[in-house]
């Protein structure tokens, strides 16, 4: 089931990105079949905790179990989204459209312009960067209008492969939405709280990683603190990630230390 690590170059957002030759990584790219499972079941338990909640009459609790579903779904997204799981190409897709189906959304429309983001980051090519040149409340307030954006431009950019998964995915999303009016409690109240994180998605997936960071060298943010980097599914490595596309979530923590032991200014610019 895992992938060769010479065949991680071939994939999309595997190549032509500008890699520190002085910092190795190609040791911290592949994971074992034991971590790689463990990312796959990662967002469950967030999941039936915040069904279970829902189900107990504790909506505030529930809904913070909701975000941090869907923060743990994201990361394994994202992961995904560059081929960075150590599974087939075929499962990969699969987790890509899975994790989709949960999340209520297309999963693979995001892939599409988050490839495009690490090719053209913060010009004005890059739609999933725009909302890192705004201010925190105009990134808050483009939320709705970033959802449509993504899923409009994915299907423009992708591929027929691409859009064939689009259309499973937004066909699943529209029955799941008509699926939660006056059904079970917990899946109307899932519904709306997907609805409500990936409107909050562009304030804090993005504009939370590249506000004012235009005119730096690494054009992103990142994180030195543990306890903040556990509160956030360790998804803040943002410098680290965007040089070295390949090395896994799970990984970006052990890749911060030897990038600080060479450029100690990568770390200038904090997430929070």
């Amino acid at each position: 089931m895992l992938m060769p690590l010479e065949r991680f170059a071939d994939f999309p957002g595997m190549s032509g990105q500008p890699v520190r030759p002085d910092v190795p990584w190609r040791d911290l790219a592949r994971l074992t079949a034991g971590q790689a499972a463990w990312e796959l079941i990662r967002p469950l338990p967030w999941l039936l905790a915040s069904w279970y909640l829902v189900d107990a009459g504790c909506y505030l609790a529930a809904l913070v179990f909701s975000l941090f579903f869907f923060l743990a779904g994201l990361r394994l997204a994202h992961d995904a989204f560059h081929y960075n799981l150590s599974l087939p190409r075929r499962v990969t897709e699969f987790v890509i459209a899975a994790t989709g189906a949960v999340m209520l959304g297309s999963m693979h429309a995001v892939q599409v312009n988050h490839l495009r983001h690490h090719a053209h980051c913060l010009r004005d090519e890059d739609v999933e960067g725009a909302s890192g040149k705004m201010s925190a409340w105009q990134a808050i307030r483009h939320g709705p209008r970033f959802t449509f954006e993504l899923h409009r431009h994915g299907w423009r950019f992708g591929s027929r492969r691409q859009r064939q998964w689009m259309a499973v995915e937004l066909a699943w999303t529209a029955m799941a939405v008509g699926l939660a009016v006056g059904g079970p409690r917990w899946f109307g109240f899932h519904a709306m709280a997907m609805v409500g994180a990936h409107c909050l998605t562009s304030f804090f997936a993005v504009w939370t990683v590249h506000h004012d960071c235009v005119d730096t060298p690494f054009q992103a943010r990142t994180l030195r603190s543990r306890w903040k980097s556990l509160v956030s599914h360790e998804m803040f490595f943002h410098v680290e990630h965007h040089l070295f596309p390949g090395v896994p979530t799970r990984r970006l923590a052990r890749l911060a230390a030897r990038l600080d032991a060479v450029s100690p200014d990568a770390a200038r610019l904090r997430v929070w």
